[in-house]
C-alpha cells in the first residue's frame, strides 16, 4: 500500500518543494513502486500566503486601505496567529480533497515553519485529526546557512508567485527561519513524534551537500531510501498513544 499521507518540512529552499516536482514528474507506476507515493495531490500553504499579499497589495494600491493580513513591510499581522491559521486552512483542504481521494492517491502537504510564528511544535498542534492520524513525515535537513543561499539561488522574477521560483528577503530569512525548532520538536524518538495522542513516524533527509537541484542520480538513490524507511515505519506506527495511568 501507497503512503496516503506525507507532509514535507524544511527551511525555505532546502528542497521539499524540489522532491515534490521530482515525484510528480515521475510515472506513477515507478513512483509507487519505489516511493511508495501514488497519484499525488499537493496542498502547499505557500499559495495561500501569497494570494494573501496580492490581496493585501491591491488594497493598499487601489483603495488606500491597510492589509487585512499584512504590515507594510509584508509580515503577517496578529502575531502567529495567522501562521496558524493557514494550517488549519491546509487541514480543511485537506478534508475537501478526501472527497474524490481513491486508495491510489498520496496527498503531499508542504510547509515551512521557523521560531517567530511558533516553530513546528506549535503549528502540528493545528492540523486536523483526519491529517495526524494518516501522515508521514519527511524532514529535509539544511543548515540555515544552506537555506539562505539556495532561498537566494532559486529566485525568479518573472515568476515569484511560483512554488519554485519564490524567495524571500535575507532579512526576513533571518527574522523568521534562522530559528527552528525541528530537532528539539522531535528529540523525545528517532522515529516517530508525538502530536495530542498521535505518534506520526518521520524521517530526515539530509541535503546539506543539496541533491535536490538537479534531481538526479543522487536524488533518487537518497530518496528511494528515506521513503522506503518511512514506509516501514508507517506500517508499524502505533495509531495513537498510549493512555497514561
Amino acid at each position: 500500500m501507497n503512503l496516503p499521507l506525507l507532509i514535507f518540512n524544511a527551511r525555505p529552499g532546502a528542497g521539499k518543494s524540489e522532491i515534490s516536482a521530482f515525484l510528480q514528474d515521475m510515472p506513477l507506476e515507478e513512483r509507487a513502486a519505489r516511493f511508495h507515493v501514488g497519484e499525488l495531490k499537493v496542498l502547499d500553504d505557500f499559495t495561500m500566503l501569497w494570494t494573501w499579499l496580492e490581496e493585501d497589495a491591491i488594497l493598499r494600491d487601489h483603495f488606500k486601505h491597510p492589509g487585512l493580513h499584512t504590515d507594510a513591510e509584508n509580515y503577517f499581522l496578529h502575531g502567529e496567529t495567522l501562521w496558524h491559521l493557514l494550517i488549519r486552512r491546509l487541514s480543511m483542504e485537506y478534508d475537501k480533497c478526501c472527497r474524490d481521494l481513491t486508495d491510489e492517491h498520496t496527498v503531499l502537504i508542504e510547509f515551512s515553519r521557523g521560531g517567530e510564528h511558533g516553530g513546528y511544535r506549535a503549528a502540528y498542534q493545528h492540523l486536523s485529526d483526519a491529517i495526524l492520524s494518516k501522515a508521514a513525515c519527511l524532514y529535509v535537513n539544511v543548515s540555515y546557512e544552506e537555506s539562505l543561499r539556495k532561498n537566494r539561488q532559486r529566485y525568479n522574477p518573472e515568476y515569484p508567485d511560483s512554488i519554485l521560483g519564490h524567495s524571500l528577503p535575507d532579512e526576513k530569512m533571518e527574522r523568521l527561519y534562522r530559528v527552528n525548532d525541528w530537532p528539539d520538536f522531535t528529540a523525545s524518538d528517532p522515529e516517530y513524534v508525538a502530536v495530542r495522542e498521535f505518534r506520526l513516524p518521520y524521517v530526515v533527509f539530509e541535503n546539506e551537500d543539496d541533491a535536490t537541484t538537479d534531481r538526479g542520480d543522487e536524488l533518487a538513490r537518497r530518496l528511494e531510501d528515506a521513503m522506503g524507511r518511512l514506509h516501514a515505519l508507517w506500517q508499524d506506527r502505533p495509531h495513537t498513544m498510549p493512555v497514561s495511568k
